[in-house]
């Protein structure tokens, strides 16, 4: 598969993720037009809200919520807690969100918000008070018809119960459908927890066998302890393969026999921090360029750049956090002989399974976890299958491919809507 030319690494997310989709479009056939309606959130909201804090000071925090295009249907994405959001960050996530519900078929467009805050520094009572403040300062924005959040990063089940608790108080009435990622006894759906990480494992899975690489002995490395990076060290660890390496954003741990996944997994705290615990430790940069069959960066943007990218050893590189590979990595990958599975394919699976949760709070009637894991198995290998062809066909690499599967049915939607 061949890759565009070389050009200036920009490791801005938004405007890299633009630059995709332009080719995409271009490689499709539409005109600038569509691309102008496209580049940008139709809508993006800036929030300012106040929260006490335990020691009675009030804080102000900012957030953002973006909704891409609601072409298809209502807008769905996650919720980040983090320190480095910025509106750039959470547009870019929102237009990331509508390619990954087009790979999947989904009847969605994408959505993205984000706080600027660090949980780790605030207690269980204040992240709550920030979460319904959060809330109430997008209530007229969002809903199970017009926009559905779901947890990202820093953000969890008890996080949406909180949210979407101050929902249904706003509006009156019982709003299960209103978030998804929720606690099962909310309304949650059996699997999501685990969802992302078992996406990303059927992704590794395709991948290792279009690269004739058997799974039971390979060497993997993750890069990212939280909720995706963990339960994927734990599937790889029980589907035979040796975890060597893994991190989280204090330092990396690294045996070339294999870790023992379930030890760490016991001991990590509830922000997926572990390497603090041990002296024998390497850095990220370290963790990268190990020799390995298969890399996971589960962390955060712009790991895999053109300072490093050369020196990646994997022969499988799939993503499983947002944008940690530029796009002048991705063609350095690509033209060193890599199998390079994009974030919009391969972290696909938390938003198929919030999919399947809003589903069956609609309907109201709720699926065994081993319906909701075999439905996940046939979107995701369907997913897989029609971005690899696409890739093939047009001799493009993985990432171009994926967003021209995933632009399309946005693109005709729009155009039937009369909109271009």
């Amino acid at each position: 598969m061949s890759v565009s030319e070389p050009s200036v690494e920009n490791l801005n997310v938004l405007t890299s993720t633009q630059s995709i989709i332009k080719e995409a479009l271009e490689k499709l056939g539409y005109g600038t037009e569509m691309y102008e309606l496209l580049r940008e959130p139709l809508r993006t909201l800036t929030v300012r809200f106040p929260v006490r804090m335990d020691n009675g000071t009030v804080k102000v925090f900012t957030g953002y919520r973006a909704q891409h295009n609601d072409a298809i249907g209502p807008t769905k994405g996650g919720i980040r807690f983090h320190p480095d959001v910025t509106e750039d960050e959470v547009k870019a996530l929102s237009l990331w969100m509508s390619i990954k519900c087009g790979i999947a078929n989904l009847p969605y467009g994408g959505g993205k918000g984000g706080v600027i805050c660090d949980p780790r520094d605030m207690s269980f009572r204040e992240q709550e008070r920030l979460a319904r403040a959060y809330v109430r300062a997008i209530s007229q924005l969002v809903g199970p018809t017009k926009d559905i959040p779901a947890p990202d990063v820093m953000t969890n089940s008890q996080v949406m119960a909180w949210m979407m608790d101050e929902y249904s108080r706003i509006r009156e009435f019982d709003s299960p459908g209103f978030i998804t990622g929720k606690p099962v006894v909310l309304g949650g759906s059996l699997g999501r927890d685990t969802s992302t990480a078992r996406g990303v494992a059927i992704c590794i899975r395709e991948a290792a066998k279009h690269s004739l690489i058997k799974l039971q002995g390979s060497r993997v490395v993750v890069q990212g302890f939280g909720n995706a990076g963990s339960y994927l060290a734990k599937f790889m660890h029980d589907s035979g393969a040796k975890v060597i390496g893994i991190s989280d954003a204090y330092g990396a741990l690294y045996d070339e026999r294999g870790l023992d996944i379930d030890g760490l997994l016991e001991r990590r705290d509830s922000f997926g921090t572990v390497t603090k615990l041990f002296k024998n430790t390497i850095t990220n940069k370290e963790l990268l360029e190990l020799d390995c069959d298969i890399l996971v960066p589960a962390a955060i943007e712009n790991q895999i750049t053109l300072q490093n990218a050369a020196n990646i050893k994997a022969k499988i590189v799939v993503e499983a956090a947002n944008g940690p590979t530029t796009m002048e990595a991705t063609r350095i990958l690509t033209e060193n002989g890599v199998l390079l599975v994009p974030d919009v394919l391969g972290n696909a699976g938390g938003v198929i399974v919030s999919y399947f949760e809003w589903v069956q709070n609609n309907q109201g009637y709720y699926w065994t976890e081993e319906e909701v894991s075999t439905r996940l198995e046939e979107l995701m290998i369907r997913s897989f299958d029609t971005v690899y062809k696409t890739a093939l066909a047009r001799s493009i690499d993985m990432r171009l491919a994926a967003y021209m599967v995933g632009v399309r049915r946005m693109a005709e939607a729009v155009e039937l809507r009369g909109w271009v």
